[in-house]
């Protein structure tokens, strides 16, 4: 037996204004989601706590667009069919409009699924970085003002098709359990804008992908400022820094009781700029040319005092510079190499790898020995006496 109880516990409730640390959240087209948190410190200065997220979805928009351009074609034949049989009834004609008309329902059923399971994700992952964060309050951005026009038919139904409406929703579901508020803010000029002193930013190619076509990239042309990235990355910071100056206009709609902020008051939004965080160190690490070398690592320090011999052969470490003169070297016997001179190969000498150098290269000059003073007595335990 399976059976579905509904039970309800207690959330916190979330507050409209008092917010610290907020999460703004840009829409996007081909990136879906491009958020990041931003803190509101106790004299007022906004700063960006990270470099900020993308939820980037790429193979579900493209079966989704698939999907979508399948249904065109469904929608386009069936209706070709309906005017063919207005005009002469044929039930050989009736037969296929219905196999059509089937498949465009399992078509959309499709659509459905995947747009649910995708808002579903997309509202889990803002949530997410949102609670791990620490924010108490997600911005969004107002999706009356996002009409899809101007841009062309195919253009404006990939626009008007998004799922933005759906993962709004689960936004707030979600984020009611933990007592997070969402607040929509209007989403005029925030990519317009540079997000550290508001000039107008110029918009070129990314400087990772030049041979695309496309106007991702902003840069701030302020010579004080040079502030430049992704334009989702600045939109999202201009977002959460409007919503956190504004956050004492926030009110809640009468027709649909979410969290609003209706309109942009000019002295507030001239406060809403996000400072810039200092660099631990004065090294300028930003990737506007070649990275500077490093200074080589110097070589390390050779022992400068040979090592104190023993009463006993086998005992002790062989001073520097010294070869033992007790026994034959079968290895560099015939490279001539002691202790003051370099190596001087004999004439037709020939080389057989490692068996007569022992690894060496044959033009490796020896060290020649420094000498010093050695206490005439030396104990067993390693101290001079």
């Amino acid at each position: 037996m399976h059976a579905d109880l509904a039970y309800t516990h207690p959330v916190p409730k979330a507050k409209r204004a008092g917010h610290e640390v907020a999460l703004g959240v840009d829409w996007g087209l081909n990136t879906l989601l491009t958020a990041g948190t931003l803190r509101l410190r106790p004299d007022g200065r906004i700063t960006a706590l990270g470099a900020g997220g993308q939820f980037r979805a790429a193979g579900v928009l493209a079966k989704q667009h698939r999907l979508r351009r399948q249904s065109e074609r469904l929608n386009a034949k069936a209706d070709h069919y309906q005017r063919l049989i207005d005009g002469r009834p044929d039930e050989h004609l009736r037969a296929k409009h219905a196999v059509l008309r089937d498949e465009i329902q399992h078509v959309s059923a499709r659509r459905t699924n995947l747009n649910d399971a995708l808002a579903w994700a997309a509202a889990r992952w803002t949530v997410d970085q949102a609670i791990a964060a620490g924010a108490s309050v997600i911005y969004l951005e107002d999706l009356r003002s996002m009409e899809a026009k101007g841009m062309g038919a195919t253009m404006n139904t990939r626009l008007s098709q998004q799922v933005r409406g759906k993962i709004a929703d689960r936004i707030r579901h979600l984020a009611a359990e933990t007592g997070i508020a969402v607040v929509t803010v209007p989403a005029r000029n925030t990519s317009k804008h540079c997000p550290q002193c508001l000039t107008p930013l110029r918009h070129r190619k990314a400087p990772d992908q030049p041979t695309v076509a496309g106007w991702k990239w902003a840069i701030c042309p302020h010579p004080s400022c040079g502030w430049q990235g992704d334009r989702d990355h600045g939109a999202w910071r201009r977002i959460a820094a409007r919503g956190l100056t504004h956050q004492a206009k926030t009110a809640i709609d009468k027709t649909s009781g979410h969290m609003v902020i209706r309109s942009v008051v000019d002295t507030l939004e001239a406060a809403a700029v996000v400072t810039p965080t200092t660099k631990a160190s004065g090294m300028d690490r930003s990737k506007t040319g070649p990275t500077p070398r490093k200074p080589a690592r110097p070589a390390p320090r050779r022992r400068r005092a040979p090592s104190p011999t023993r009463p006993h052969r086998r005992a002790g470490k062989r001073p520097e510079g010294h070869a033992p003169t007790d026994r034959r070297l079968p290895r560099a016997a015939h490279r001539h190499q002691n202790v003051t001179t370099t190596s001087t190969p004999t004439t037709g000498h020939q080389a057989r790898g490692a068996a007569l150098g022992a690894g060496f290269h044959l033009h490796a000059h020896a060290t020649p020995p420094r000498w010093e003073t050695i206490p005439e007595t030396y104990s067993d335990t390693g101290s001079l006496s």
